[in-house]
């Protein structure tokens, strides 16, 4: 208490959250995510088959997620990440971290 006023401090910063995408039938579920700095990402490869999450800037690279494993990034650097399978070419998605 200062001045007989109670002084409470806030965090502006919301904690982190943890989004999941999941791998399934040669698709990125969500294709389009958006989340904030420090924000973990997990994909899920719920496939039979191999797949990889590998941004075009090569920001990040899970080289190859096995079938009912995951691969889990920290979004630390602000942009707008396209990324796709390494493995399957038609596979895409977008990652934006604010």
């Amino acid at each position: 208490m200062v001045g007989g006023v109670l002084w409470m401090m806030s965090d502006a910063r919301a904690a982190p959250k943890t989004h999941v995408v999941t791998i399934e039938n040669m698709r990125f579920n969500p294709d389009v995510l958006t989340v904030q700095r420090g924000d973990r990402v997990v994909w899920i490869n719920k496939d039979l088959f191999p797949h990889t999450a590998t941004a075009q800037t090569l920001a990040f690279d899970s080289h190859s997620i096995e079938p009912n494993a995951s691969w889990t990034y920290v979004a630390r650097k602000a942009g707008e990440y396209a990324y796709g399978c390494t493995l399957h070419p038609t596979m895409k998605a977008t990652l934006t971290v604010q």
